[in-house]
């Protein structure tokens, strides 16, 4: 081999092995639908890409809202809450069928703070979630399994 040759080479060979290298990441998008091809054989289709769904899983399990009328109690905790600053997660009020009665269940402000369940009149009933371990004051462990007839009666707004 030709010394020149030779150092083309060597030289070709540092240069691919030192240059840096080139690696293309795409994330896939969740397909949806599909979209038939636009070109010569339009006997496949191809997925479209559509935004994530904003629904969470605990709101697409309420199928209507509750429109009974409020006790009072209620509309007064309502105000309560409007009056502070908006809590994350955001306040919902959900109406069960839970122990024979009717039942009205207070999403917790945050963190480590209980979820409240009362009785139509506003007594303190339970509550079932939230705390250090995350299981409620013990009052009503049976709550997630036998709670019934889920409605959405209110949710902040904001």
């Amino acid at each position: 081999m030709h010394p020149l040759s030779l150092a083309v080479t060597v030289s070709l060979l540092l240069a691919t092995a030192c240059a840096p290298k080139q690696v293309s990441v795409t994330t896939p998008a969740r397909p949806s639908k599909t979209m038939p091809d636009v070109g010569p054989s339009n006997n496949r289709s191809t997925p479209v890409s559509t935004p994530g769904s904003t629904t969470s899983p605990a709101s697409a399990r309420i199928v209507e809202s509750d429109t009974t009328a409020r006790p009072a109690w209620l509309k007064a905790r309502i105000a309560e809450v409007l009056a502070e600053r908006k809590r994350n997660p955001i306040t919902r009020i959900l109406r069960y069928d839970y122990g024979g009665q009717t039942v009205y269940y207070i999403s917790a402000p945050c963190c480590d703070q209980y979820s409240q369940v009362y009785d139509t009149r506003g007594k303190l009933v339970c509550q079932p979630d939230g705390g250090i371990t995350g299981k409620g004051d013990g009052q009503c462990r049976d709550f997630e399994k036998k709670k019934t007839n889920e409605k959405l009666v209110w949710q902040d707004p904001r």
